[in-house]
């Protein structure tokens, strides 16, 4: 299909719906290739950059990868699109797509080298939810089963209430074989620190010992092969972008989904002669480095403005930065656990890419989303997009995070782009899932404290296989 055929197809439809992985595996084969290459952590394991062919039971396992292009009502003049990337139903986050594509690598290994993979990851909630969903969906479609494959996940106390129960938790030998480890200390992102050095002291010792590699994925380039859909999807299903620019937004933590973004723009068609895509990114008050780097050129939060509690109203208010809420439960608040990286160092990149090509980036709080949540649940619901009546159920909040980002940028001038594309991350409710319960987590704060829950995990098989996924 060439391009005028797409854009003329998609200008008489309102939404357009891809198997996104699927469709593009070829060109995500070439872009893990690509990636592998210039990998930012040569010296860890990885099972390479090969991918299984697309038969049966890989298009069975990539049915959760579905994703869509939407139309919405406009917002005071400026066109609205949404990147729908949270269709599975076994995540409702666009982690779906680098976890299906790093577990398809480990079945590849899996399969060409017989060696059993035991994947590690630190995780805020999502990832370690996604993988956790891919690796499942590798063992239903035969990919791999409980010996082979298997994930061992370590997340913030405070994320307790973002983790998905599935047999992989409730199945007994599953559990040992995939645990959930949280780690209590008071920076959630000491779950990095503490899979890092996990990984680096044992990591040889256990590949001797229990003839399985332990792949640490906390690596951007397992992650930005699998987002250049969205710029494949973007090629296919919208029309050029306009003379003014098309707008990314994007709820960020590290910005890893923008940049597999402007990574897709390389294997695109559009060349030289395509207008560089503008992105804009949104935070919340607790971790807002990115557009402190951004709006300063460092991630101090020293940075950020003053606020002021107003006794009458019981809010915090500021308004000497309009990249700031202007009022806030809290100037420190966290919105969601989701976000939860301090000073990443994609800022290194993201920053001059914002500078050189436009765009921008909003914090936002906590009270400008409830207060707007209601016209975004309204605005969303063209798109299929249910947010629940009753914000307290809410427990992904980056879609609404977003929307508010944009609209109030919109109302002060912040952004003047003609089109948006919202890239619509996550979102979900308590009633699209069940936690895991605190009897079948782990925990550990310490290196030490780990190792047993991971010897558990890599060592032999046990006697008792319990029901099958």
């Amino acid at each position: 299909m060439n391009s005028t055929e797409t854009t003329d197809r998609f200008q008489h439809a309102d939404t357009a719906v891809v198997p996104a992985l699927s469709r593009y595996w070829e060109t995500v084969g070439r872009a893990v290739r690509a990636m592998h290459e210039h990998r930012s952590l040569p010296g860890d394991f990885t099972p390479g950059a090969e991918l299984p062919p697309l038969d049966g039971a890989v298009l069975r396992y990539l049915e959760a990868s579905e994703a869509a292009v939407v139309r919405l009502p406009d917002y005071r003049g400026t066109r609205m699109r949404l990147l729908d990337l949270r269709r599975n139903p076994g995540t409702r986050t666009t982690k779906t797509f680098g976890s299906l594509v790093m577990v398809a690598r480990a079945v590849a290994y899996i399969r060409r080298t017989g060696e059993p993979v035991t994947l590690l990851t630190p995780s805020s909630g999502n990832k370690a939810t996604a993988l956790r969903d891919a690796v499942l969906r590798a063992h239903r479609a035969g990919l791999a089963d409980r010996d082979q494959l298997r994930i061992v996940s370590v997340v913030p106390e405070r994320s307790r209430v973002k983790l998905w129960d599935s047999p992989l938790s409730s199945d007994p030998e599953l559990r040992r074989r995939n645990p959930v480890v949280t780690y209590p200390g008071p920076d959630p992102a000491g779950v990095k620190e503490l899979a890092r050095s996990y990984y680096d002291e044992n990591a040889d010792m256990l590949r001797t010992r229990y003839g399985g590699a332990l792949w640490y994925t906390l690596d951007i380039a397992n992650y930005q092969a699998a987002d250049t859909v969205r710029a494949l999807m973007e090629e296919e299903l919208l029309p050029p972008p306009p003379a003014g620019g098309r707008l990314h937004a994007h709820a960020v933590s590290s910005a890893f989904g923008l940049l597999g973004h402007h990574y897709g723009m390389s294997f695109t068609g559009g060349g030289q002669e395509r207008v560089p895509p503008r992105y804009f990114l949104v935070q919340h008050l607790n971790t807002p480095d990115m557009v402190l780097d951004l709006l300063h050129g460092d991630s101090s939060h020293d940075r950020m403005p003053r606020y002021t509690l107003e006794a009458a109203t019981g809010l915090y208010h500021q308004s000497s930065d309009p990249h700031f809420p202007r009022t806030a439960h809290h100037p420190d608040e966290v919105i969601d656990p989701t976000f939860y990286t301090r000073t990443p160092m994609t800022s290194q990149v993201m920053t001059p890419l914002i500078r050189a090509n436009g765009g921008g980036g909003m914090v936002v709080s906590l009270h400008e989303c409830l207060t707007r949540y209601p016209q975004i649940r309204e605005m969303l619901r063209p798109a299929g997009v249910e947010l629940p009546h009753d914000p307290r159920m809410l427990r992904e909040w980056s879609l609404v995070m977003v929307f508010t980002g944009v609209m109030e940028a919109v109302d002060r001038g912040l952004l003047t782009e003609p089109e948006v594309l919202v890239h619509g991350s996550g979102s979900y409710a308590e009633t699209d899932f069940s936690p895991i319960s605190a009897q079948r987590l782990q925990r550990a704060e310490h290196p030490a404290e780990l190792h047993p829950v991971v010897v558990r995990a890599m060592g032999p098989a046990s006697s008792h296989r319990g029901r099958r996924p």
